[in-house]
């Protein structure tokens, strides 16, 4: 079609890159800010995760050969407590909606696994896994309903889908009313 057009492959690509050049160039970034260090030396800044709500960052810090996870506040970079950050090293964080769940991978000896901390009532849960799987990555719903990890098992690499709604309570943005459920007894 394009080449009825009188468009050669190479005009079609130049055109395509240009209307993408003008739609980028149409949106503004605002400004940029860079996330606060948490001391001197601080170390390399690894594997970031906001809140849905964009008040918390979680990262993964390498300092001295050591990986754990630090939560700051956004954007005045206060650390915020973490039950998890006795456990190392840390991997791959993933937040809810206000930061009450932090999901990530942790190494217990020669086996990674799946915490989530529920910052609110001060609990940890572990996942899981089926033997033989090594957990890679991990994405929590903001609501904090599901968890999708990326495991590695005989070389194959494939994504699960854990349902945590028997586990969890939902971490809705505030005014969210959740449906269902029927009248108060």
């Amino acid at each position: 079609m394009a080449a009825g057009l009188g468009f050669r492959p190479r005009s079609t690509a130049l055109l395509v890159s240009s209307l993408l050049a003008l739609m980028v160039g149409g949106c503004s970034l605002g400004r940029v800010r860079q996330a606060p260090g948490t001391g001197p030396g601080s170390g390399n800044r690894i594997d970031p995760a906001l809140s849905g709500d964009g008040r918390l960052l979680a990262s993964v810090l390498e300092r001295d050969g050591r990986a754990r996870l630090i939560l700051q506040d956004q954007p005045g970079g206060n650390l915020r407590p973490l039950r998890l950050r006795r456990r190392e090293p840390h991997q791959s964080p993933a937040l809810s909606w206000t930061g009450r769940y932090v999901a990530v991978l942790v190494q217990e000896g020669e086996r990674r696994r799946v915490v989530i901390e529920d910052r609110l009532r001060g609990r940890l849960l572990r996942l899981p896994l089926q033997a033989g799987s090594q957990p890679e990555r991990i994405s929590l719903a903001a609501d904090g309903s599901r968890l999708a990890v990326q495991m590695l098992r005989q070389g194959e690499r494939r994504v699960q889908v854990f349902d945590l709604s028997g586990l969890l309570e939902r971490d809705l943005p505030a005014g969210t009313a959740v449906q269902g459920g029927g009248p108060p007894p």
